[in-house]
């Protein structure tokens, strides 16, 4: 980590552009003695990211940034806060430290927390920014943290790892067994060394395909942020559990959405024709698989057994979109042509054609108030649901 970073007018520097865009200031250069023009990009780059990204690091003077790759795949602040409320305890250590967004949240919970991070550079700058940030009771090493454990005689009350999902070649991967450090494959040392552990995966890892590499599986966690899916947390405890505990939360700008039930609860659904209001589940439920219970916790009938969406008769609490229902057209291209307007916001569930194709088609432009959902009913028919946000 080059310490020149710090000096103060190299900080009043980065805090009064990093607004500006990075492209113009690589022609520019670096101003600073012993500092490259690339280096200084990275801080600029970083603090601009921050600003939603990590809003504690970015109020806090004299945080230094990672490159962008790093920082891309670092938690955000609202899932690494999120992950920090599931543990407790005296002990945690954290495998796969990286930039430490994790393991600062993590120390506010835990008595001590064990910041473990291959990468030097990186070990070195997340170390210097828990100074800032204040964070006495984690303790950094430069290290592998599989090692790490082989060689510790302590026992820990949680470990964490966010396995990397880039092979050799830089390219992405998902399966667990496929990622670094190989958690199936180290399973048993992870359960010997901690009571609980908790994994951090990609959110395209298909949820059967997860349990079927790990053992002793008690909670999967979904976690969406402005329906968008980012984080699936397993913890695995040291017996099996006689139940898996499915929980979905999505982060909205004014409220959080939660849903949970067991993994494999199922109901008998209810169809029904389009009523008075619409229904679209959360990216986080879509992904849990849940609607069968979703639909029989709420009442709400489907229209169909892979469209996902709901429909009733009153309007109701729900953890995702909400509409109502102004017409119920036929899928004819002549009819439609009239009646739609120029200007819609367009959703396909269980249909036939892309969004992009429709807008073509249709010659309907992207936004507006009116929602449009091309959908199939339980009669098989082919539809479009014109609404409103209820």
């Amino acid at each position: 980590m080059n310490r020149k970073l710090l000096n103060k007018e190299v900080q009043d520097f980065i805090e009064s552009r990093y607004k500006e865009e990075v492209s113009k200031m690589a022609f520019q250069g670096s101003p600073f003695e012993g500092i490259s023009t690339q280096e200084l990009l990275v801080q600029l780059s970083g603090k601009k990211k921050a600003e939603k990204k990590l809003p504690t690091w970015f109020t806090h003077r004299g945080i230094v940034y990672p490159p962008n790759l790093n920082l891309e795949q670092t938690s955000s602040e609202i899932t690494a806060v999120y992950k920090a409320s599931l543990v407790s305890g005296n002990t945690l250590a954290d495998l796969t430290g990286g930039f430490g967004i994790d393991s600062y949240f993590f120390s506010k919970r835990m008595k001590k927390v064990h910041h473990l991070e291959l990468n030097k550079e990186l070990q070195e700058i997340a170390a210097h920014n828990f100074g800032i940030l204040g964070s006495k009771n984690v303790i950094s090493e430069t290290g592998d943290g599989l090692a790490f454990l082989e060689n510790t005689s302590e026992k820990f009350d949680w470990i964490y790892l966010d396995p990397s999902r880039r092979d050799d070649a830089g390219g992405r991967v998902f399966f667990l067994s496929d990622c670094l450090p190989n958690v199936p494959d180290n399973l048993d040392l992870l359960q010997e060394k901690a009571k609980n552990i908790m994994i951090k995966t990609s959110p395209l890892l298909d949820l059967s395909a997860g349990l079927q590499e790990l053992k002793n599986v008690h909670e999967i966690h979904i976690i969406a942020v402005e329906n968008d899916v980012k984080e699936l947390l397993w913890i695995i405890g040291s017996q099996p559990s006689a139940a898996i505990r499915l929980k979905t939360v999505n982060f909205q700008k004014q409220e959080k959405q939660e849903f949970e039930a067991n993994f494999g609860d199922d109901h008998v659904e209810q169809y029904e024709e389009p009523q008075e209001f619409l229904y679209e589940p959360n990216a986080a439920i879509m992904k849990s698989g849940l609607f069968a219970v979703l639909g029989y916790h709420f009442r709400l009938s489907k229209l169909h057994p892979n469209s996902q969406l709901f429909t009733s008769s009153e309007l109701l609490d729900f953890p995702g979109r909400r509409f109502r229902i102004e017409k119920v057209l036929p899928f004819r291209k002549k009819l439609l042509k009239k009646e739609l307007s120029e200007k819609a916001n367009i959703s396909v569930r269980n249909f036939p054609e892309t969004v992009a194709n429709l807008r073509k088609q249709l010659k309907i432009r992207e936004g507006g108030d009116q929602y449009l959902f091309f959908t199939t009913l339980k009669s098989e028919e082919k539809v479009v649901l014109v609404c409103q946000k209820a």
